[in-house]
């Protein structure tokens, strides 16, 4: 049985309370929380007491969750995303590690399935050998972190960054075997592979299904990386989940629309409204 999420990146205009009431009752199995000053500041000094809060509450409400890490300004309220694991500067890539090792706290604390991480993008004037060096860094220390709090960590792809394709990150992982045992699980991004034209997102989950920790879904148009809600794209969603029904994929697959939390209220109830009516047959 598929099992479906919402990630908060798509409800920011809701306080994570109401978020997650709205999710519950759609009729969603989990939710993917994406860290931030919002929703979960994992900066805050209170932020472990938060994290055992919000694990009461998704177990009241029967939730499963996912961690993720992909706050836009939350390390740097002027710079997108950064720092990351290839910045520059030590003290940049010491704060994105920092920031991911909490959420390793956090997803421990709550009994999440898994947090997901991305790689970041190089930066004028670093070189590729620094930048793999720096990656290969930051996730053996990442690994090895999540292993011993019993946690998975997932990297995902993403155009424009370091690991784009899904080629890159069977390159990164095969390195990081080099360094360390702790294992590196894929997390799926069906738009982002849609968009990179390597695989079929349902080739990629059947070949890449033994490592598979999360995957995220949403629709979108021929050669156009923007989210769309389900139904409203080119992308063969339903091929999609016959392939992760094929596969016998056990994690939550999650609705994300990170350009629609000013009409939440719509898209939660209709995403799973989609899903549902999408399932593949038997």
């Amino acid at each position: 049985m598929l099992r479906f999420a919402y990630n908060t990146i798509g409800c920011s205009n809701h306080a994570l309370d109401a978020a997650l009431d709205l999710v519950a009752g759609a009729g969603y199995q989990g939710v993917v929380l994406t860290l931030d000053v919002h929703h979960l500041n994992p900066m805050a000094d209170d932020y472990e007491a938060a994290a055992t809060r919000l694990g009461s509450e998704l177990a009241s409400a029967d939730l499963a969750l996912v961690v993720d890490t992909g706050a836009r300004f939350l390390l740097d309220p002027r710079e997108r995303f950064e720092p990351t694991l290839l910045s520059p500067s030590e003290e940049g890539r010491a704060r994105r590690l920092d920031f991911v090792m909490r959420a390793i706290r956090i997803a421990s604390i709550c009994k999440a399935e898994a947090v997901t991480i991305t790689a970041g993008r190089v930066r004028r004037n670093v070189s590729q050998a620094n930048a793999g060096a720096w990656l290969l860094d930051g996730l053996t220390r990442i690994t090895e972190a999540a292993a011993e709090a019993g946690v998975r960590v997932a990297l995902e792809p993403a155009p424009g960054q370091m690991v784009a394709t899904l080629d890159d990150f069977k390159l990164v992982r095969d390195a990081l075997k080099q360094m360390t045992e702790a294992p590196l699980h894929l997390s799926l991004d069906v738009g982002n592979t849609n968009a990179t034209g390597e695989r079929t997102p349902q080739q990629a989950v059947k070949e890449f299904s033994a490592i598979l920790a999360a995957v995220s879904v949403a629709d979108a148009k021929a050669g156009n990386p923007r989210h769309l809600p389900l139904g409203e794209g080119d992308i063969d969603l339903p091929a999609v989940l016959g392939a992760l029904s094929d596969v016998e994929y056990e994690g939550l697959i999650a609705v994300k629309l990170p350009t629609d939390s000013h009409r939440a209220d719509e898209t939660i109830p209709n995403s799973i409204d989609w899903l549902l009516e999408n399932l593949p047959s038997d």
